[in-house]
């Protein structure tokens, strides 16, 4: 008796430290949203490759501080890696740049919504499981509530397209580092996924912008990108993959709707956007859906083991 209520005791803990983790990630990438609008007229692919560059940094610094044992990846763990910053932070900023030409933010972002339900499908299948019925219906929920405060907008096939390249590079940057967290842990995977993707935005700003891909940053540019390296990825990059240890795959993607409120609210409160009727319904439909994924007694989102931190050697 004593053995279960120690067991259910720590399951609440888990579930209420990984919901926090979870959570505030997606708030700071929310609240990035009205920090992005002083960099607009920065070279968009610099900025990202310095952001990048300076969360890795950060991370392997927070990595040496805490004596974190280093850890020298395997082939196959170097392959992954470099497929999650290619496809989940390159590939996804390079898609949205893209796809923003030709289509409205909202018309792109309501495509990248979708990414709590393609988790809570194919999470499970690469654990070779079936998906939960329950997790399923809360991630359908959230999907919904998450389109109803985004709204949708003008858009292009070409735009779709690249807006679908966007959502499955946003599911790759979970599903593909799901096998390297034990080993290498949140801050490990975090500082190189970051050092990877800024060597390409590098180049990619190189390749777009050429020269004025060195153009020096304003002081409010500097520190929106300063705010970009230490809470939207330092912070968040790590918040977000340890709460993948705590809650499972689809358990955590379900917070993935709770961007599009974050920025909402956010908007709302510094007066960048009031908030409309509809834009509410979907708050309370998107809260709806994590309360049945996180506290119905039929879910079966199965917890990983946080990993062992590591420093790349």
């Amino acid at each position: 008796m004593w053995s279960h209520l120690q067991t259910r005791a720590v399951q609440r803990r888990e579930l209420a430290v990984g919901s926090a983790l979870a959570g505030s990630s997606m708030v700071a990438v929310g609240g990035s949203v009205a920090v992005l609008s002083v960099i607009t007229d920065y070279p968009v692919f610099t900025a990202q490759a310095v952001r990048y560059a300076a969360g890795a940094l950060l991370l392997w610094g927070w990595a040496r501080l805490r004596h974190l044992p280093r850890v020298r990846t395997t082939t196959n763990e170097r392959v992954r890696l470099v497929v999650i910053a290619a496809t989940g932070l390159a590939g996804f900023n390079i898609a949205i740049v893209i796809a923003l030409r030709s289509a409205e933010p909202a018309a792109v972002g309501v495509v990248i919504g979708g990414v709590p339900l393609v988790l809570a499908i194919v999470g499970p299948l690469l654990e070779r499981r079936a998906p939960s019925a329950q997790c399923l219906t809360a991630a359908i929920v959230v999907v919904l509530g998450a389109a109803l405060v985004q709204g949708v907008g003008r858009t292009s096939w070409t735009a779709f397209g690249l807006s679908l390249l966007a959502l499955a590079g946003e599911a790759a940057y979970t599903l593909v580092a799901v096998p390297l967290l034990p080993r290498l842990g949140p801050v490990g995977v975090s500082t190189r996924i970051c050092a990877i993707a800024a060597v390409m935005l590098g180049l990619a700003a190189l390749a777009v912008d050429g020269s004025g891909a060195f153009e020096m940053p304003s002081w409010s540019e500097a520190a929106a990108i300063a705010y970009l390296a230490v809470v939207v990825t330092a912070f968040a990059f790590v918040a977000w993959y340890e709460s993948i240890g705590r809650l499972g795959v689809e358990r955590t993607g379900l917070f993935a709707g709770l961007l599009p409120v974050s920025t909402l609210l956010i908007g709302a409160a510094i007066g960048v956007e009031p908030v409309r009727s509809l834009q509410l319904l979907g708050t309370v439909v998107v809260g709806a859906g994590l309360t049945i994924g996180l506290f119905g007694t039929t879910a079966r989102a199965r917890p990983m083991r946080p990993g062992v931190d590591s420093v790349p050697p």
